[in-house]
């Protein structure tokens, strides 16, 4: 991972909390920088605000049970929908 990723292991907390985390560690995302966000469930909801928000997500189902959602910020054609 390069210096532009924020690793949030939010699979301990208890909701709002890891959708706040991440909602709060978007305002600081650089334009090529990237949230991975470490849960045991996947985030339905948050992929909607993602969406709307100019985002795009790629999200890696582990073994142990563990959701790593890759949160990045959409490119041009990403968020016309292409």
């Amino acid at each position: 991972m390069s210096d532009a990723t924020k690793v949030i292991d939010a699979r301990g907390l208890l909701p709002p909390e890891p959708m706040e985390l991440t909602l709060a560690a978007l305002d600081d995302l650089p334009q090529e920088g990237e949230i991975v966000l470490l849960l045991y469930r996947e985030p339905v909801p948050l992929y909607r605000i993602l969406r709307d928000n100019g985002y795009t997500h790629r999200t890696e189902s582990h073994d142990d049970g563990t959701f790593a959602i890759h949160i990045r910020h959409a490119t041009r054609a990403e968020a016309q929908g292409s």
